[in-house]
C-alpha cells in the first residue's frame, strides 16, 4: 500500500449528505475482486447518462476537478452496503482523502485499509472547505497527516483528530497483509520449532 504523508491537491466539493456506497460504485460493478479499473465507474449514475454519455454538471466531469485527490462531501459519506468496492473505486480514481463530518463506521475503516483519509471534521470546518474547493484548480489543499491539518488555498487551517494505530499504518503504508509481513521473522521462527516439535503435522 502506498504511504500518506502529505497531499497537496485538488479538492472536488460534492455537497450532498447521504452519499451511500451504491451511489459510489453500483452494484452491477461489484462482480470483480480487482482493485484496479473501478475508478472509470466512480459515482456512475451520477457521471453518466442512460446511454453512457459524461453528464457536464457532474463534478468530477468538469475539467477543473479531473484530477481532484480530494473530495469534500456532506454528512453521513459511505453509508448503505459494506461494499470494500467503494473505497476501492475512490482509490482508483485518485481520491487519497475524504473530508466530511461524519463516515459510516464500516467505510471509514475501509478507507484505512485502502490507503485513503477520511477526515471528521465540525460542520463549520467543512463548510470553509466546502466553498474553498469550489474555486477549482487554482485552489489547492494540504493535507498533512503527521501533523494532523487541513489548510485551505487561503492558509486557514483545521485540526484533526486520527487514531494512531490508523495513522501509523497509512503513513508506513501498511494493510493488513503489510502488518503481517512485519512479523515475518517471528512467523518464521514459530514456524521452524512447530516444525521440529510436530514433524508429523
Amino acid at each position: 500500500m502506498e504511504k500518506f504523508e502529505k497531499l497537496t491537491g485538488i479538492a472536488a466539493p460534492l455537497p450532498l449528505v447521504n452519499i451511500d456506497t451504491d451511489m459510489i460504485i453500483p452494484k452491477q460493478f461489484l462482480k470483480t475482486i480487482k482493485r484496479s479499473g473501478l475508478g472509470v465507474n466512480l459515482f456512475d449514475e451520477m457521471r453518466y447518462d442512460r446511454d453512457g454519455n459524461e453528464v457536464p454538471d457532474f463534478v468530477l466531469n468538469k475539467p477543473q476537478y479531473r484530477q481532484a485527490q480530494i473530495i469534500v462531501a456532506g454528512d453521513n459519506f459511505g453509508c448503505g452496503s459494506s461494499r470494500e468496492h467503494a473505497p476501492w473505486a475512490l482509490k482508483d480514481f485518485g481520491i487519497k482523502a475524504v473530508i466530511s463530518t461524519s463516515f459510516a463506521d464500516i467505510f471509514f475503516n475501509n478507507c484505512f485499509k485502502n490507503g485513503i483519509l477520511p477526515i471528521v471534521l465540525p460542520q463549520e470546518a467543512v463548510d470553509v472547505l466546502m466553498k474553498d474547493s469550489e474555486k477549482g484548480s487554482n485552489a489547492r489543499m494540504i493535507v498533512d497527516l503527521e501533523a494532523q491539518t487541513v489548510t485551505s488555498s487561503d492558509g486557514e487551517v483545521f485540526h484533526f483528530e486520527v487514531d494512531s494505530f490508523k495513522k501509523h499504518c497509512l503513513l508506513n503504508g501498511l494493510d493488513d497483509i503489510g502488518l503481517t509481513m512485519e512479523k515475518a521473522a517471528a512467523i518464521d521462527t514459530f514456524e521452524a520449532q512447530a516444525s521440529q516439535a510436530r514433524p508429523w503435522v
